[in-house]
């Protein structure tokens, strides 16, 4: 049965808004729908009529003209709905929090999606996730770092940073590393075609070791040119013979030695006494990112070995040596734009602000 048609009377503020809702192509359909009703309630239409001309039961053309008639346009809303009661609430979301900080099964390293869900044994995986997506908790990615325990740290940053940011006038400044036991890797690698014709570049997991070489590097800070030797160990004499080589690659020229805190490069005062043109300076303890020749090994491990193949260690040192040469080329120094370097203590810190 069709309750008794209400007459609908609209004002010039609602027709102008009822009739921008049937023109703008953004309105949802249902109120479109609304305001065709009561547009055409409005002009004397039938209920019959107007459940014909837009496609409903004339039920549902006489439940918004009451709605319109009873609250006006504020009565084409949707009222509100209680909804399913949630099965998950905060109480939940803490449980999840209070498991994180606790330490994961025995055997495992970490807590995983699954394992949250099934220590809680109430909780869906599905929200586990969901949850974790909200916060923006990423259980995969790891985070490292290094405190340095120097009681000198800012001394000794202060003065690598110096030479860095005012090197002094006329020296040569260097930063001198070595990187031990490259390993000369013999692996099958090519192209390799997909069934759907895309082609991969790529290497067998299968490999060879034909040795390793030890690769002694110097940087200097005004040009970013490398000089290298390598060699088959890293002891103090291996060092020093390296630098031996570094100073007469630089002769008669005062040069600042920037080196971290490797037991080969410390108490090596005979020959810094016969080199009096040498000044070291060491990094703080743990802090051997201060180093720029670091940022060269990674250009070196990223564009020269990453992925490359040898059958010998003088074929590595071979590919080594012709990209320093071409790297040499086209050198451009590191500019230092870190504006504060400082000790920063980890200890009572979440991970988040590290």
């Amino acid at each position: 049965m069709i309750p008794e048609a209400r007459e609908v009377r609209l004002s010039a503020k609602d027709r102008k808004a009822l009739e921008g809702r049937c023109r703008s192509p953004r309105t949802m359909q249902r109120d479109l729908k609304r305001a065709r009703i009561v547009l055409l309630a409005s002009e004397g239409c039938s209920t019959r009529s107007i459940a014909r001309e837009v496609g409903v039961q004339p039920r549902i053309v006489s439940l918004w003209r009451h709605r319109f008639a009873d609250h006006g346009l504020h009565g084409l809303e949707d009222k509100p709905r209680p909804g399913k009661e949630p099965i998950y609430t905060k109480a939940t979301d803490k449980r999840i929090l209070a498991l994180l900080d606790k330490p994961p099964p025995d055997g495992f390293a970490r807590w995983t999606g699954p394992l949250l869900a099934e220590a809680l044994g109430d909780v869906d995986v599905q929200y586990v996730w969901r949850f974790l997506r909200r916060h923006k908790i990423d259980l995969a990615a790891r985070k490292s770092w290094c405190e340095s325990n120097d009681p000198d740290f800012a001394v000794k940053a202060a003065d690598v940073v110096g030479l860095y940011i005012d090197p002094p006038g006329k020296a040569i400044v260097l930063c001198v590393d070595e990187k031990p036991s490259i390993q000369a890797l013999e692996r099958a690698q090519g192209y390799l075609r997909l069934p759907n014709g895309r082609a991969l570049t790529g290497q067998s997991h299968d490999y060879k070791r034909h040795g390793t070489t030890t690769l002694f590097a110097a940087l200097q800070i005004a040009t970013g040119t490398v000089i290298a030797l390598h060699s088959k160990r890293r002891r103090r004499v291996e060092f020093l013979g390296f630098m031996n080589r570094v100073v007469a690659a630089f002769p008669d020229r005062e040069l600042h030695v920037i080196l971290d805190n490797l037991n080969t490069h410390k108490k090596n005062e005979r020959w810094l006494k016969n080199h009096p043109n040498v000044q070291f300076h060491f990094t703080p303890t743990r802090a051997s990112w201060l180093n720029q020749v670091e940022t060269w090994f990674s250009i070196l491990q990223g564009q020269s070995l990453t992925g490359a193949s040898f059958t010998a260690v003088t074929q590595l040192q071979e590919h080594i040596d012709a990209f320093i040469r071409a790297y040499n080329e086209k050198a451009q120094p590191f500019v230092w734009t870190k504006k504060m370097v400082r000790q920063r203590r980890f200890k009572g810190r979440r991970i988040t602000q590290l």
